[in-house]
């Protein structure tokens, strides 16, 4: 009898597992064949119409913030969307790998990882300081900080558990951080061209400037393989950053609690990515595979833009006060202004 009721609960529990695995996937369905439509509307005009010279990425990225603002996105997409903006990107990233060698990731050089350091810290600790200077409360100028100097939307999300700031403030400091994340991929390509960069300096440039991993694939990615292979290695070695960073505001606003600092988030899918490089650095891929792995990655990269664009709400930036917006933008403009500097230093000292 006992061993009858033991695997009556076995198959119980296996039975509501298997419909919640189920019910989960059809809940993303909506949202994900929408990003899938409008992507593939983004390859088609990139490929048959004059926009071809312009990146799919950012077409897809325009088309899901038009969508957004003049179109309908119903409730039943939202989960399908974030998961596009989450998971597809992360894998899309992964698969990146393939496209770079160790000998590329050390290209980037001693100084192209000091230049993100310094960059990325001293971008945290100015916008820390600078926030209550501007009138901005103390909690939410860390979460400006933190998106801004490390990744974007992802980093504001991890941080406000930590520091213990309210939805207010994160939905603030996301609302901001990504108006300047897009603001970024439209101005970026113009101001290298104005500035004659080599592909390899805009893309260490990109990397260490702009703020989500997407905004920096479909910005760099507008001036060729060179510059957007150098961008993603440049960006994802920031991301590292994420963890000391966010640990150190943990020592500051919870010392008494240090079991909190052990739920920091891990960016496992660097180490994916880390990890595909060494493989393809060993030639243990073949080119045809390669390659038929990197078209399709295209369509992963313009699916989770077209869900960053679909998240992205224009009309919420004129409903936040002025002050939270002038210090993301003095903080945007101090990193892009520092590390651009340091890459004219390091030319000069080569």
């Amino acid at each position: 009898m006992k061993l009858s009721s033991k695997a009556d609960s076995g198959a119980s529990t296996s039975g509501s597992v298997s419909s919640d695995w189920k019910t989960q996937s059809l809940s993303i369905l909506p949202g994900l064949l929408l990003t899938v439509l409008i992507a593939a509307m983004a390859i088609g005009l990139h490929r048959l119409t004059d926009l071809h010279t312009l990146n799919p990425l950012l077409i897809s990225v325009l088309l899901g913030i038009g969508w957004r603002q003049w179109g309908v996105v119903p409730t039943a997409c939202r989960p399908g969307i974030k998961f596009a903006m989450k998971r597809v990107l992360r894998l899309a990233v992964i698969l990146l790998g393939l496209r770079l060698s160790l000998a590329e990731v050390i290209a980037v050089g001693p100084w192209g990882l000091a230049m993100v350091a310094v960059g990325t810290l001293s971008t945290f600790y100015l916008t820390c300081w600078l926030g209550p200077q501007l009138g901005v409360n103390a909690r939410l100028a860390q979460l400006i900080a933190a998106g801004t100097s490390i990744c974007g939307a992802s980093a504001v999300v991890a941080t406000n558990p930590v520091i213990e700031g309210s939805e207010e403030d994160m939905t603030y400091a996301i609302a901001t951080i990504t108006g300047f994340g897009t603001l970024a991929m439209v101005t970026y390509p113009l101001l290298g061209n104005l500035m004659q960069l080599s592909p390899q300096a805009f893309g260490i440039w990109c990397g260490a400037s702009v703020h989500e991993v997407a905004q920096v694939i479909a910005t760099a990615f507008q001036q060729g393989m060179v510059s957007g292979e150098l961008a993603t290695v440049t960006k994802l070695s920031r991301v590292l950053l994420v963890v000391p960073i966010i640990m150190s505001l943990g020592w500051q606003t919870r010392r008494s609690n240090a079991a909190r600092l052990t739920a920091l988030p891990v960016p496992w899918f660097v180490l994916f990515f880390g990890l595909l490089v060494g493989v393809n650095s060993l030639s243990w891929v073949s080119e045809p595979i390669k390659a038929t792995v990197l078209n399709g990655n295209q369509w992963l990269l313009c699916i989770s833009l077209v869900a960053m664009g679909l998240e992205t709400n224009l009309s919420s930036l004129t409903q936040l006060g002025i002050k939270p917006i002038y210090l993301a933008g003095l903080s945007w403009i101090f990193l892009s202004a520092v590390s651009l500097s340091m890459i004219s230093l390091g030319n000069l000292l080569s």
